[in-house]
């Protein structure tokens, strides 16, 4: 038995904001920002543009694919989108900018829009890592079941609802989008001649750098109070050389070990699908590995880092511009708040 992807989607908001158009706001260049992090541009959802918005237009994409519908368009996806949700037994949803605060869960609200009511559905908050946490959660949940047979594995933000559009260190990296994966328990083999799937998978954590990134003001540890005035709502702090030395370690230790465990060597992985957080921290790690540059899929010119969506949606452009092919081994790595970290290594 294989846990296999069988549809892949994205939504970004058409909204395109480049680093030009921040330079005309803050004190930073598009040189600064693409020498610091390889980031051009980021796209920002609208006003009312919420978390499950996208989430929602991703996962539409992502089941009309697992439909064998992938190029369409309209009420003609739609309707194979709608018809594909009935055959999910789980949502899952990573994400940091969920559409309300605790409850309900955002993946709840997508399987109500998408008319998936067989479906259980929560969220995952695991900062970036969430698509690799909520992905090795869903096959779990399919592997412990013989009843259910697929699930809906998202992941989205609206970071720029939580982004300091004063501190450039941090709002010249954020961006807002969704990506989804369609996964299904097939009669393919996980081992041996002919193994498809999710292979393995690594889920780290290290809670003593809570406060390398975090969005301190709203939660029961220091919530807002009536009638207090305050400067900012609630945003995201970054130490930037904290978590850039973390990530670093944690991809680089993340491919070590997951290599290892399955007795492969670089040669043997297609390519490498990092979370699109910083060039810098990709280059580093690869340096450390003597991984060329070329193993690795970089979106972050184009999307800047968008949290949980940023693997799924990397994923989905792999997948329809043909650079996935049947067969291919490929690595998932990803680091965030928490902090966490991990990998997933998936026969496509």
């Amino acid at each position: 038995m294989a846990i296999e992807i069988i549809g892949t989607g994205k939504a970004v908001p058409p909204r395109k904001v480049t680093n030009e158009d921040l330079a005309a706001r803050i004190d930073t260049s598009d040189e600064w920002i693409r020498s610091h992090t390889g980031i051009g541009a980021r796209h920002l959802a609208d006003e009312d543009t919420a978390c499950s918005d996208l989430a929602f237009e991703a996962a539409k994409n992502a089941l009309a694919m697992a439909a064998n519908l992938a190029d369409a368009r309209g009420e003609e996806r739609d309707r194979a989108a709608a018809d594909a949700a009935k055959s999910i037994d789980m949502i899952i949803l990573g994400t940091a900018t969920g559409d309300f605060y605790g409850c309900p869960s955002t993946a709840c609200i997508v399987q109500d829009k998408l008319g998936a009511h067989r479906a259980g559905a929560m969220d995952i908050a695991a900062g970036c890592t969430g698509f690799i946490y909520g992905l090795e959660t869903a096959t779990a949940l399919l592997g412990i079941n013989r009843e259910r047979k697929r699930a809906l594995v998202i992941g989205a933000e609206v970071l720029s609802r939580v982004t300091d559009w004063s501190d450039r260190g941090t709002c010249v990296l954020l961006g807002d989008g969704a990506g989804a994966a369609v996964i299904e328990k097939t009669s393919a083999p996980s081992e041996g001649p002919g193994r498809r799937g999710i292979l393995r998978t690594i889920l780290g954590a290290d809670g003593s750098g809570k406060e390398s990134l975090i969005i301190r003001r709203g939660g029961s540890r220091y919530p807002f109070k009536e009638g207090e005035t305050i400067e900012k709502s609630a945003h995201i702090e970054m130490k930037g050389q904290e978590v850039y030395n973390f990530a670093v370690r944690a991809v680089t230790e993340t491919i070590e070990a997951l290599m290892e465990a399955e007795g492969i060597g670089v040669d043997d992985i297609a390519r490498i699908v990092p979370h699109q957080a910083n060039a810098r921290i990709v280059q580093a790690a690869g340096k450390r590995l003597k991984i060329p540059i070329e193993k690795f899929f970089l979106n972050m010119e184009e999307y800047a880092n968008t949290s949980a969506a940023s693997i799924p949606i990397a994923l989905d452009e792999m997948n329809r511009s043909g650079q996935l092919k049947k067969g291919d081994l490929i690595m998932t790595i990803g680091f965030g708040s928490g902090l966490t970290y991990g990998g997933n290594l998936i026969v496509w």
